[in-house]
């Protein structure tokens, strides 16, 4: 799994490299400390030397500095390393999820994504930065020094044969239990991010119901599985604490009696005990750097994964080889398409749809709710890919254009209005972004945003909070229609996008858009007055065109357009 992420760090060899070398020279000089150590006591203590005892001091000294040095610059290659890789990550991640269709976002949700983008990738961080020193010291340390400790008295050193494989055993059986429960913590995270995001977004909504109560008991709900799964997974970790400190007074026990012993009969020095020592707790040490090593890389496995699902999500959606950028009519033609959501799914969202729109012309689309309107213009941007069948947009397969220049031709004012935080102008200049104030003027004119524009104290350069929440959702549907109209789109399409505008306001919309010269329109609608003007209609029932004509032959021929007719124009007696 943490191979799939070694290509982000490429980048950062050098102060890989760099963090690793300074690891290593701090480490030498901390373990030459013990042996200077030794032979102060062994040579300059029991003879006396203090010009010896000095210069040994003055050595030790020295080392010191020169590992503080190495340990100083060390870090900051390793936040360089570190923090360049979460850089990488990050980006490579956000691209990948700016490139997913439609269908791939519906494998996660939106809160996990943002947990995967900004607490997975920040334990991976902090893993590198915490985690790059102990993983290079404590190998190395622990094999010096364990060299060292068998060279100064290897009788004394048989004591690590009976406390590596305990230290061992400990620290296997903790990793395997903390492992699943730190995976448990992080989707446990992405609730309740979602639990936020979903209470923040529709916050009017609470407050208009009265339901805070009801939503603190969901949080707390939620909230209180991350504790109990945090609890659990830290009350495991940290028992590597006592363990080690355990492990580490028992030894040090055993090698005072027994180093003791061999004092007393002659076979080991004072200064050789205390610098054994030295060594000792240097290995011990290390022994703990690996196993919170281990901890560390077990709660970033579980990041690693959650990260890897995204960039290896494939995305279902490609360029062709030799892709088509030229759209002059806009002429759409579906062949016997058929959509359905995925592939496992048992019946089609849209079933055999046979359906030639002409270009410049205006067609609207009615039909009741879950009938699959939505679904059928989608297809026409590739937002989704039929699932058999084909559209045509003058004559050539839409799968055969760039994603990027369809897209670019086929303007959308989807059904839920999007703004973005900034100015207006700016999110204006989506859909065009090397637009004229002249072109943003007349699109906000065609849009009938010109009516309320200049009643804004900052006008064009009003600021809009996420979301458009400080405008109202009228003013909001003209916004975003102005900004499709000013990417001058070959196609239109308009997915109920008026439903919150005034009738004289939309007819002025509707009026604006049957002039654009060279433009197909699509229209969905759910009043028949939005749609009267249209060249032909098509009415969806179930996923399937139930008729298709002008308003005049389905008044007189089709009973669904009729109910609708009389229940919205013709109005009940009162």
């Amino acid at each position: 799994m943490i191979k799939r992420l070694i290509p982000f760090a490429k980048k950062y060899k050098k102060a890989f490299i760099l963090a690793f070398l300074c690891v290593v020279g701090e480490t030498v000089f901390e373990l030459v400390i013990p042996v200077l150590m030794a032979n102060i006591i062994d040579i300059g203590v029991a003879q006396k030397d203090q010009h010896y005892i000095i210069m040994q001091g003055v050595l030790m000294a020295v080392c010191a500095l020169i590992a503080l040095v190495l340990g100083i610059l060390y870090s900051r290659y390793a936040a360089v390393a570190g923090q360049g890789v979460g850089f990488e990550i990050r980006k490579t991640e956000f691209e990948k999820v700016q490139n997913f269709s439609f269908s791939n976002t519906d494998h996660f949700s939106t809160s996990s994504l943002i947990t995967r983008l900004t607490s997975d990738v920040t334990i991976i961080q902090n893993a590198i930065c915490n985690g790059f020193r102990p993983l290079v010291r404590a190998p190395f340390m622990f094999s010096m020094a364990l060299f060292l400790s068998i060279k100064m008295n290897a009788k004394l050193a048989l004591i690590f044969i009976v406390v590596a494989p305990i230290l061992g055993i400990g620290l296997f059986f903790i990793v395997k239990t903390v492992g699943p429960l730190f995976r448990f913590m992080q989707s446990n995270v992405d609730e309740v991010n979602t639990v936020v995001q979903e209470n923040l977004i529709a916050i009017r909504t609470v407050k208009a119901y009265v339901k805070s109560d009801y939503e603190n008991e969901k949080f707390e709900k939620i909230n209180q599985e991350l504790r109990t799964h945090s609890e659990k997974a830290f009350r495991y970790s940290v028992l590597n604490m006592p363990l080690f400190q355990y492990m580490m007074y028992t030894t040090i026990v055993c090698i005072l009696f027994f180093g003791s012993q061999m004092i007393f009969d002659g076979e080991m020095k004072v200064g050789q005990l205390t610098g054994f020592l030295s060594y000792v707790l240097q290995i011990l040490n290390a022994l703990m750097m690996i196993s919170n090593v281990f901890l560390m890389l077990t709660r970033s496995l579980a990041s690693c994964k959650r990260i890897v699902d995204v960039l290896d999500e494939v995305n279902n959606l490609h360029d062709p080889i030799d892709p088509i950028i030229e759209m002059n009519q806009g002429e759409i033609e579906f062949k016997n398409v058929s959509f359905k959501y995925k592939e496992s799914a048992q019946e089609n969202v849209l079933s055999n749809i046979n359906l030639h729109i002409e270009p410049g012309s205006t067609v609207g689309i009615l039909g009741g709710t879950g009938s699959a309107k939505t679904s059928l213009v989608q297809l026409i941007a590739r937002l989704y890919d039929v699932s058999e069948g084909e559209i045509l947009i003058d004559g050539h397969n839409v799968k055969d254009y760039s994603l990027e220049y369809l897209r670019d031709q086929v303007g959308m004012v989807l059904q839920k209005n999007t703004l973005f935080s900034g100015t207006v102008k700016e999110n204006l200049l989506w859909g065009n972004k090397e637009a004229s104030d002249e072109e943003i003027k007349w699109a906000c004119k065609q849009a009938c945003v010109d009516e309320f524009i200049e009643n804004f104290p900052e006008g064009y350069d009003t600021y809009l909070e996420q979301g458009g929440v400080n405008v109202s959702g009228g003013q909001k549907q003209r916004l975003c229609i102005a900004r499709a109209l000013l990417k001058h789109p070959k196609i239109l399409i308009l997915d109920d996008s008026t439903s919150a505008v005034d009738t004289a306001t939309e007819a002025s919309i509707k009026e604006a858009l049957a002039s654009l010269k060279g433009t197909t329109n699509i229209i969905i609608a759910q009043r028949i007055s939005s749609l009267q003007h249209a060249n032909q209609i098509i009415i969806l029932d179930n996923g399937k065109i139930h008729a298709i004509g002008n308003h005049e032959e389905l008044l007189k021929n089709d009973e669904i357009y009729q109910e609708i007719y009389d229940s919205q124009l013709k109005g009940v007696d009162l």
